[in-house]
């Protein structure tokens, strides 16, 4: 067997994070394989929308099985939230969802980005269980009642403005407590008006702003809120769209206003909900849209912006990278928004930091504190060429997240041999080359350990005795070979 360097390597912040939304009200679920496979790399944080309504009469049904038959006119014109179930809390089932889900999302290396609409009326020993319930899953982000400062929700419908500011400040509070891994996302209106230099409902949710780990905004440069009870056509009044500067610009006023009222300081600011409806814009401008968006980001000298979540990965409507197909649900139809996507999120600011550091020998202990702050390895590889097979073979039953040449592969429990060849299906090499392969060990059942420390809840460590073997070879195994010309039988006299 050949031997291999074997190096540190820290994966760190990217310059802007990225997540993806991955169902909703809008579609279902789709595994993290799949996902990662079509775009090449795993996200920041996948998030996922829930729903915690435990004192209505059809809790814990989705809502709108519960009352399909009803006649409804907009989306939240139900008792509570179109979201799936939050299946946990009190007597709940942390094997169902959203568990099962946070789990596929972990064990790929991605951090949870949970959101989470909530009974304003709940009580603490029900709050105290949902903390409990996030203890294990590591750097979980929190967004507790989303767009709260809108009046579509069941939440507003319940309680006044200030008492679901008050509600999120006192949940956070038991969050910090009880679940200290977990960062929660206040998410409101912010500037709505370039004119304004407050931003709406400012008195109500001022304290809110203190109370979260990280603040974020919903900004649609273009959205069909009507959707699925009407078409969006020109002269309607369920859909509207805006200019994309102008929309970068309320975002970022948003982050000044939100640091003025914290006394000056900053906290990460987010975009929990970005993307342009292409029920409004067509498919073209969607993509068009979403790249401008991208391009004002890394134009912008100001170190402000954190991150963004693409809404959403796969959708019924026309917000998703894919549409759902309507014939069958597991199949996505793919909108050219997603080869824009792909190109934003494999460029340089948009990828996580690699730092390589000392040389290591066997046995090497992996940490994975989350998909911005992880201790991996790294192998130093030299192509002749480019290869046509490359893949690794572990022996071992590790779990682990595989980057080669700017690509990222999956390796479970139970697979030995992870083909990489597609590594170099999109990005051939042209001339000989030094790449480097990465290798980074998240959590198999997509757990921390509470034995394995007292930073258990922040950390999940594994240890490689053994390194993979890895098979490139520069020419197919059989090598074509001229046909000889046969000699032309002569003709019988």
């Amino acid at each position: 067997m050949e031997e291999y360097k074997l190096l540190a390597v820290h994966m760190g912040k990217a310059g802007c994070a990225v997540d993806i939304g991955d169902g909703s009200e809008r579609g279902e679920y789709v595994c993290q394989d799949y996902i990662i496979n079509r775009l090449g790399r795993p996200h920041r944080a996948v998030s996922l929308m829930y729903c915690y309504y435990p004192f209505d009469k059809e809790w814990p049904a989705r809502i709108s099985e519960a009352m399909k038959d009803k006649n409804v006119s907009f989306q939240w014109d139900y008792p509570y939230d179109d979201y799936f179930p939050y299946r946990g809390g009190i007597g709940g089932d942390r094997n169902a969802e959203p568990f099962s889900q946070m789990r596929d999302v972990r064990r790929h290396g991605q951090d949870v980005n949970l959101t989470l609409t909530i009974d304003p009326a709940c009580t603490d020993e029900q709050l105290i269980a949902i903390a409990k319930d996030l203890t294990a899953f590591g750097r979980v982000m929190l967004r507790i009642n989303h767009e709260a400062t809108g009046n579509w929700f069941s939440f507003n419908k319940r309680a006044s403005y200030r008492e679901v500011a008050d509600f999120f400040v006192h949940f956070s509070g038991i969050i910090h407590e009880y679940a200290p891994n977990v960062k929660t996302v206040i998410c409101i209106g912010g500037i709505e008006d370039l004119d304004s230099q407050e931003m709406i409902m400012e008195d109500e949710f001022k304290e809110t702003i203190k109370a979260a780990d990280i603040w974020s905004v919903d900004k649609y440069m273009a959205l069909h809120w009507g959707w699925p009870f009407d078409v969006a056509e020109r002269g309607g009044k369920s859909h509207s769209r805006s200019d994309v500067a102008e929309t970068y610009e309320k975002t970022k006023r948003s982050f000044e206003r939100f640091r003025y009222l914290n006394g000056g300081t900053a906290k990460p600011m987010t975009m929990a909900e970005f993307n342009a409806d292409g029920d409004v814009t067509g498919p073209y401008d969607q993509a068009d849209m979403v790249k401008e968006f991208c391009d004002m980001i890394a134009a912008d000298k100001d170190d402000w912006f954190t991150g963004f979540t693409f809404y959403q990965f796969r959708d019924r409507g026309r917000l998703g990278l894919e549409i759902e197909d309507p014939n069958n649900p597991g199949i996505g139809i793919e909108q050219p928004v997603m080869k824009t996507y792909k190109e934003i999120i494999n460029s340089e600011l948009f990828t996580p930091r690699m730092d390589e550091g000392d040389e290591l020998s066997l046995p090497v202990r992996l940490r994975w504190g989350g998909s911005e702050d992880a201790d991996g390895i790294a192998i130093p590889l030299h192509f002749e060429k480019n290869p046509h097979f490359c893949e690794i073979i572990f022996e071992d039953g590790g779990n682990y997240m595989i980057e080669l040449n700017g690509r990222w592969f999956y390796k479970s429990p139970q697979a030995k041999t992870i083909d990489l060849m597609s590594a170099f299906f999109e990005k051939p090499l042209t001339e000989p080359c030094d790449l480097t392969l990465k290798i980074f060990a998240p959590p198999a059942s997509g757990e921390n350990d509470p034995s394995q420390g007292d930073d258990w809840q922040e950390n999940y460590y594994t240890v490689m005795e053994k390194l993979p073997r890895l098979r490139i070879r520069f020419e197919p195994v059989e090598v074509a070979r001229p046909v000889e010309t046969a000699r032309p039988v002569e003709k019988a006299r």
